[in-house]
């Protein structure tokens, strides 16, 4: 497997895995479905693979559901075989693929043991292994029987003893049946999303090719940077449709186009946000502001011993926890991806689409990953055989996610949630989540004065602060209780054509919160508990951290 200094690493690390003796086989798994750079084209991995590394290789076979077993180079060695006179045809069903080319590197297992006929390299590129062998039906005894021939080949005499090398392409390792994927003895390969440098090599090319699609004034590299996470295939089709349509693509597209083609990617797995608000944006204590602008100032000086791993902002509902990561990330400048419902009542197919979802956010570059409601979507480390264990292996996939030292300065998780005493405690410890932040409601009349003069500005109300506190405000004001106000008297002066204050005035007759008292001092307690510092926490409200749960 000679390989060129500029070779990809995916492929560097699956010559060295066969030339060191170490495996023969390998499952591909990732970004496996792209386009591929290749001496000035655009190609299938399976082209790819087959340039870059099985040259040397004297028979390859391909498979795949759709075509069966075929011949890439060699076919002539093969009919050689005295079997294959009596098959007219290559197989098509996965068992008959893989039982004839067990058999044939049997016979040169043998031939090889009898000092007869010459050392011939083998390889073998099962397209869809997945589709092959798919988790979802590791108890089917059929399927079994077939991944444990199929595993055979990684670590049992005479695979092992010949120069024979195995390729299977899956879109998610958890979708691979586990005889094969959890097998030591196979190397597993992440093909990764194409890095900037890949992605400017690529726009150089599509500009080639396709001229009515670019604006002559802008740059491939800024547009690379701006595209990180976007797969050559998706750009390439982007670029085709644009220069169809005469429409030049700009700096100004590239924010919009890149959230357009991760999302459609993602299919549905992640909403992709690009945030332009900023701190200046959120009504919250100074103390809470000033310590996420020093982390902020950390994370673009490079300076990332202190910074954290990720936060939670925990606090009753209606606080204002979503619109906190939203301005947080308009203040760092860096993209927001908010997962979505990735759970699937397919067997395999929850971590398959957690693997995806990872797979978007490492190619991103620096960005925020938010999880809403983090207390019902992270799971639990075990929460018993209800949903067969699944639950559990979420828990396990994003638990280790999240404690990769090597995201720390990249990638940033955000947790909300109004229950944080419901995730689990592995999950909110330093190196994970460093930083809890509480989000609490207004304590004096004051601080609900100046929460709903914010919100009112909104709706181009503009009154002071002194006027709006000299009503009767109520205290506990969450944002999202505040902004309801808000709506009412811009609903009660539009429509009575009433002076503002009059119709704050008569929005506070007889108002109720929309969370009963109760429940919301039992958040409270429950968030000022999990505070980092109490510096985020009202000198008034501190007390109430001490009084027992019910």
């Amino acid at each position: 497997m000679p390989l060129a200094a500029d070779a990809p690493g995916w492929a560097k690390e699956l010559a060295l895995g066969f030339e060191s003796g170490a495996h023969g086989q390998f499952v591909l798994h990732g970004n496996v479905a792209d386009r591929f750079l290749l001496q000035g084209r655009r190609v299938s991995l399976v082209r790819c693979l087959d340039a870059l590394l099985l040259g040397g290789f004297q028979l390859v076979f391909s498979y795949d559901l759709g075509n069966g077993l075929a011949i890439v180079r060699g076919g002539e060695r093969l009919t050689e075989w005295p079997p294959m006179k009596e098959v007219p045809n290559l197989p098509r069903d996965p068992r008959g693929a893989i039982e004839l080319i067990t058999r044939y590197m049997r016979f040169r297992a043998n031939l090889s043991a009898m000092g007869r006929g010459e050392v011939e390299q083998v390889a073998v590129i099962v397209r869809g292994a997945d589709q092959v062998l798919p988790a979802s039906r590791s108890g089917d005894i059929e399927i079994a029987s077939l991944a444990s021939l199929v595993r055979d080949w990684a670590s049992e005499p005479p695979f092992a003893e010949l120069p024979f090398a195995s390729f299977l392409i899956a879109d998610n390792l958890a979708d691979l049946h586990p005889l094969v994927a959890n097998h030591p003895r196979v190397d597993k390969v992440r093909i990764p999303l194409p890095d900037a440098a890949e992605l400017a090599q690529a726009l150089a090319q599509l500009r080639v090719e396709h001229a009515a699609a670019f604006d002559p004034a802008s740059g491939d590299e800024q547009a690379a940077a701006a595209l990180t996470g976007v797969t050559l295939s998706s750009l390439q089709s982007l670029v085709r449709i644009r220069a169809h349509q005469q429409k030049r693509l700009g700096p100004s597209d590239w924010a919009e186009v890149k959230k357009q083609l991760i999302e459609d990617e993602a299919e549905g797995l992640i909403e992709f946000i690009e945030s332009k608000r900023s701190l200046d944006d959120y009504h919250a204590q100074d103390a809470l502001k000033t310590w996420l602008r020093q982390d902020i100032a950390l994370w673009h000086g490079g300076d990332l011993l202190a910074l954290p791993m990720g936060y939670i902002f925990c606090g009753p509902v209606g606080t204002g926890k979503t619109y906190l990561v939203e301005c947080l990330a308009g203040e760092a400048h860096v993209p927001v991806v908010k997962l979505k419902n990735f759970r699937d009542r397919w067997v395999g197919s929850s971590e398959g689409n957690l693997e995806k979802i990872f797979r978007l956010i490492r190619a991103l570059g620096r960005c925020m990953v938010f999880i809403d409601e983090a207390d019902q979507t992270l799971g639990k480390r075990d929460a018993g055989s209800g949903d067969s264990g699944l639950s559990g292996r979420l828990y396990s996939m994003i638990a280790q996610e999240m404690s990769n030292s090597a995201n720390r300065g990249r990638v940033m998780w955000v947790l909300a949630s109004s229950r944080p005493d419901l995730i689990e405690v592995d999950l909110k410890r330093p190196g994970r989540v460093d930083v809890k932040v509480p989000l609490l409601p207004t304590t004096t009349v004051e601080e609900s004065a100046g929460l709903l003069r914010a919100l009112l500005k909104r709706f181009d109300i503009k009154l002071e602060v002194a006027e709006l506190a000299a009503l009767p405000l109520p205290t506990l004001l969450t944002p999202g209780a505040a902004e309801a106000l808000a709506v009412k008297v811009y609903r009660h002066s539009r429509t009575q054509q009433s002076d503002p204050l009059k119709a704050l005035s008569a929005a506070l007759e007889g108002y109720q919160a929309p969370v009963p008292r109760d429940v919301l001092e039992y958040q409270m307690r429950i968030a000022i508990r999990e505070a980092t510092d109490m510096a985020f926490v009202p000198p008034s409200l501190r007390a109430l951290g001490d009084k027992a749960l019910p």
